[in-house]
């Protein structure tokens, strides 16, 4: 990822969806911060923030945009190494933002998933958890998932481009 990358017409999509509907939750996967750039404030990060590192030894986190970093490999006050503070394979998800998520999809009326292969668990599971609730599932991608044939609405294309057209501004 390059620090100089911007939010897509997607992103922006969302982040003014977000300032003129009460109740809205965005739930991404992406570590990348490009939510947050395109003015989303209410983000659930699944699986972290790729900017926030976190010591191995203490546990202290940091929020660090530099690019390249200062120092190779960086270390906290306390002499330990600093990971990102992202979620790895086998690791379990930030336990309130996974919380947040599942909450927010059992209450909510429409899920929109988009640009997801729908096969990363626990997150792909939530569209399970919104229809079990009786909610409509609009899915927007480049291609198939295992869960087109059973969605409300199946969109193929880049989310910069369907989500501009989903929710116009005004």
């Amino acid at each position: 990822m390059c620090a100089g990358a911007q939010p897509n017409a997607g992103h922006i999509a969302l982040a003014r969806f977000e300032k003129r509907t009460p109740g809205f939750t965005l739930v991404t996967q992406n570590v990348d911060g490009l939510h947050e750039r395109a003015g989303s404030r209410r983000a659930l990060r699944l699986h972290g923030d790729i900017w926030t590192l976190r010591c191995v030894e203490c546990g202290a986190a940091r929020r660090d945009e530099r690019v390249p970093p200062p120092e190779l490999p960086p270390h906290c006050r306390c002499g330990g190494l600093m990971r990102p503070g992202v979620v790895w394979f086998g690791e379990a998800l930030p336990e309130q933002a996974w919380q947040e998520a599942e909450r927010a999809v059992r209450e909510c009326e429409v899920l929109l998933v988009a640009g997801t292969s729908a096969v990363v668990y626990p997150a792909a599971w939530l569209i399970d958890v919104a229809r079990e609730g009786g909610a409509a599932v609009i899915e927007v991608n480049l291609e198939e998932t295992p869960y087109s044939e059973d969605v409300t609405i199946s969109l193929r294309g880049r989310a910069g481009v369907i989500l501009p057209k989903l929710l116009p501004e005004g």
